[in-house]
């Protein structure tokens, strides 16, 4: 509760008319309290190394309070080189040192650090002929976004984890009386499409409030471009960049309480208020509908995928989608769940799951897995 209290008030005092006030000197919520990359257990493989001669790269972007060069990131790609030998992987950074940019994934503009990061990769020698990627949390979203606007150079598989591809949709709950977080939370959701929240706090640039869908489309700052949801300002570039992959595989936490709604993960998102109580009302025998109850519109019902503004469809329809579970909460990697991802989707060898003679189902086998920041 400490963590969500500090990061409400973060926003309440983010939202506040401080346009004179440099990110760079607003704090982010200590490494005491925030959520940090850690391992759980020891390294087991579950499946067979790759024999690929020389695997295709990965490029790996972080999510929200973690860097590039974090202990968990750094341990995260020594157990994918230990499954692909001799694999080239770049972490995505934004600033060289470990606070910077961890600051960065808190507060700046996201279309800008595209860009920075488009420069980036552009400028890598070994990913020159395309690379695979790996997006965790926001970071799947923003990988995404590189596809959508450059792609040069090309990126052949994208693995997301509980990345907000339809945004969130709102910020976690307070505890019952609990007044301080209340207010810093309704404070935080009401300024999410000020001008200033929209050019400096990463999080408010993909915020998609179903009940202000009008307000969205007019403000939003970054998702409402990358997902063509503006008419008059759709780009047909992104549907033919995304469309070229070869798999888009987005991964969804089951028990997942950060991303709300969890299947944004999987391009799903809350219907607008009439639309969720119409359809809830119609249910036969209901008599319990409240106020509050929300329908998740599934991934092909959305217009975004129906009218194919960003090619998801078209990579749908030729079996390019891939959608898989984790058994857990958010960015709590399972071995089990992440290990065969590596396996089949990084790396360049496109091979049928081979199990290495240890079966996490099995009676008595150990869960092991690793947390990933958000």
């Amino acid at each position: 509760m400490i963590v969500l209290r500090e990061l409400l008030l973060l926003s309440l005092s983010a939202f506040l008319p401080l346009a004179a006030c440099s990110p760079a000197h607003l704090l982010v919520p200590s490494h005491d309290l925030s959520q940090t990359v850690k391992l759980q257990d020891t390294w087991q493989p579950l499946v067979q190394v790759s024999k690929v001669a020389k695997p295709r790269p990965l490029v790996i972007w972080h999510g929200l309070g973690d860097s590039y060069n974090s202990p968990g990131i750094l341990e995260f790609i020594v157990r994918v080189k230990n499954i692909h030998p001799g694999i080239f992987v770049h972490s995505i950074y934004l600033a060289d040192t470990l606070d910077d940019d961890r600051r960065a994934t808190f507060y700046g503009n996201v279309n800008e650090q595209v860009e920075q990061v488009a420069a980036q990769l552009a400028n890598i020698t070994e990913l020159a002929d395309g690379f695979d990627a790996m997006g965790f949390s926001q970071g799947g979203q923003f990988l995404r976004a590189y596809i959508e606007r450059h792609n040069v150079p090309p990126i052949h598989n994208l693995i997301t984890f509980g990345s907000q591809h339809m945004g969130i949709s709102d910020i976690p709950g307070c505890r019952p009386f609990d007044v301080v977080c209340q207010l810093a939370r309704r404070a935080a959701i009401r300024e999410v499409y000020s001008e200033w929240a929209q050019k400096q706090l990463i999080q408010a640039q993909y915020f998609r409030d179903p009940a202000r869908l009008d307000r969205y489309l007019a403000s939003n700052n970054f998702l409402a471009s990358i997902n063509n949801e503006r008419p008059a300002e759709r780009n047909t570039s992104y549907a033919a960049h995304l469309a070229v992959l070869n798999k888009l595989v987005l991964v969804l936490f089951l028990q997942d309480e950060t991303v709300v709604p969890k299947e944004s993960s999987w391009f799903g998102a809350y219907a607008a208020p009439n639309a969720s109580r119409a359809e809830a009302e119609g249910q036969a025998g209901r008599q319990d509908v409240g106020a509050t109850e929300k329908t998740v519109v599934p991934m092909r019902l959305q217009p975004l995928y129906v009218e194919d503004w960003i090619g998801l469809r078209t990579l749908d329809e030729r079996g390019a989608v891939v959608l898989e579970t984790c058994d857990g909460e958010h960015m709590v990697l399972a071995d089990e769940c992440w290990q065969p991802l590596v396996r089949r989707f990084v790396g360049g060898e496109t091979a049928a799951l081979e199990d290495a003679g240890a079966d996490p189902d099995s009676e008595g086998g150990e869960h092991l897995g690793l947390v990933v920041q958000a």
